[in-house]
């Protein structure tokens, strides 16, 4: 049975993409802890032909989605994994490189739902840098988060855009360890 409702934003990961002569890889899913919302809309352009005083052909294009992350704190591994950021390591300073070329990734994650963790992954998604903000302490604490724009595209390889599954689902448990790739066979 279907969710009726879905809540809960959680497990998210990322999987770096690697295409090596056309053919796409993904790596090994890592966690991207921290999770607080995410927002996709819908790419694409509508095409209407009118013909004998109608409509006589409408279609949409679907070129992905575009929108935001946004998380409690973005983990260090991320931008060195995505976002090219240098780590001296004799230093202890991490450097973020105006050269670096931003990674592609597999962005996977769960809503919680009503009845079913419905799990997600978008193939194909371009990163950018997040906002960066804080403000001093008060007589409360006002936690800030950081927000990146993300565009999730059809994967080079097959033209996927996104998956899910629900549980029950043969691929559930293992949601996480790899990304899901079809196999018509």
């Amino acid at each position: 049975m279907s969710n009726k409702v879905k809540f809960g934003l959680k497990n998210v990961h990322y999987a770096v993409i690697t295409e090596t002569d056309g053919v796409i890889t993904y790596g090994t899913p890592a966690p991207l802890p921290g999770a607080v919302n995410l927002t996709l809309s819908p790419k694409g352009e509508k095409t209407e032909f009118y013909a004998d005083d109608i409509a006589y052909f409408v279609a949409s294009s679907n070129q992905g989605y575009e929108g935001s992350l946004e998380v409690a704190l973005l983990p260090d591994s991320f931008k060195k994994d995505v976002l090219g950021y240098i780590e001296d390591t004799i230093n202890g300073t991490l450097i973020e490189d105006a050269n670096a070329i931003n990674k592609n990734i597999a962005l996977l994650f769960e809503f919680a739902g009503d009845i079913n963790a419905t799990r997600h992954v978008l193939y194909n998604v371009a990163v950018e840098r997040p906002n960066m903000e804080s403000s001093t302490k008060g007589p409360s604490i006002d936690v800030k988060t950081e927000t990146f724009n993300i565009t999730a595209s059809p994967a080079a390889d097959t033209g996927f855009v996104k998956a899910k599954c629900e549980q029950g689902g043969a691929a559930y448990d293992t949601w996480f360890s790899a990304v899901y790739v079809y196999s018509a066979t």
